[in-house]
């Protein structure tokens, strides 16, 4: 029997350092997307993103995600990943070393250029993540995530690897690999055949500046409440109306930031009162 691999077509085959018969083989279709979190954490991935839709598209290889353990990076006989503040205060700072080590790693086989490839912290203190950055990080090839613990990471690693620090709201998590788990969903879903419908994804909130208009199904009536009778009428020019008037209206009354920007690029004043 000849020991030659077969071919594989379209999947394409990547070397790993960790034994094959500990991992889960997943056929992987070339030049697909593909997620790289650095984390100390790597059994929480893929957590929530293998069930559901993202979890069937992972299995059939139309993304990628690999994760790469902090810990093996660390220095010194226990492997210490952190050090104490310069200038003293509480907690930890992940140390320059061997955060560079990782990024090193995560970096081989990837392209260069920031456009191509974003490299992303997690961080509190970071651009706000929406819409339009999981749009631009889904037409990148890849991404690269760091997942931050303790204090922070030492800022001289940060800005020698020209990392985009990314936000997901002004509250603070533990780490950042819950962060990277949203932030991933919100971006793979966005690649074509992820969610099979790609009309779902340019219907959705805060693809025009506005939340989405209210959602309704069967039955017709629950609990004494009514679907609206506009709904059920069949003329499909009026239901569209309906909607962008409710997705209009939600976002004036609660997101008034979004409200600002949709009246900017539609040429209307925000202040205007027209009845929604």
């Amino acid at each position: 029997m000849s020991d030659t691999p077969k071919s594989h077509g379209r999947v394409s085959i990547s070397a790993t350092l960790q034994p094959r018969d500990l991992m889960t083989d997943r056929p992987r279709l070339k030049g697909a997307w593909t997620a790289k979190v650095i984390t100390l954490f790597p059994q929480a991935f893929p957590g929530v993103l293998g069930q559901s839709l993202t979890g069937k598209a992972l299995e059939q290889g139309l993304w990628a995600l690999e994760t790469i353990d902090l810990r093996p990076f660390g220095v010194g006989k226990h492997k210490n990943v952190d050090d104490t503040p310069a200038g003293g205060g509480a907690g930890m700072v992940l140390r320059p070393d061997v955060v560079d080590a990782a990024l090193k790693q995560a970096a081989i086989g990837t392209p260069p250029s920031r456009a191509d490839w974003p490299v992303i912290y997690l961080s509190p203190r970071g651009k706000p993540f929406n819409q339009a950055m999981a749009q631009r990080f889904s037409q990148a090839h890849g991404i690269t995530l760091l997942c931050g613990r303790f204090e922070g990471v030492d800022q001289r690693v940060l800005d020698h690897h020209r990392i985009e620090e990314v936000s997901l709201g002004d509250f603070v998590l533990t780490g950042g690999e819950i962060a990277a788990q949203a932030l991933i969903d919100a971006t793979v879903r966005l690649i074509p055949r992820v969610l099979g419908n790609q009309a779902s994804t340019e219907e959705e909130s805060f693809s025009d500046f506005l939340l989405e208009h209210p959602q309704y199904t069967r039955p017709a009536v629950w609990e004494g409440r009514e679907i609206p009778e506009i709904l059920l009428s069949g003329h499909h020019a009026k239901i569209t109306a309906w909607r962008k008037a409710m997705a209009e209206r939600l976002t004036k009354e609660r997101r008034p930031d979004l409200w600002r920007a949709y009246c900017e690029a539609h040429g209307r004043d925000p202040e205007e009162d027209q009845e929604l």
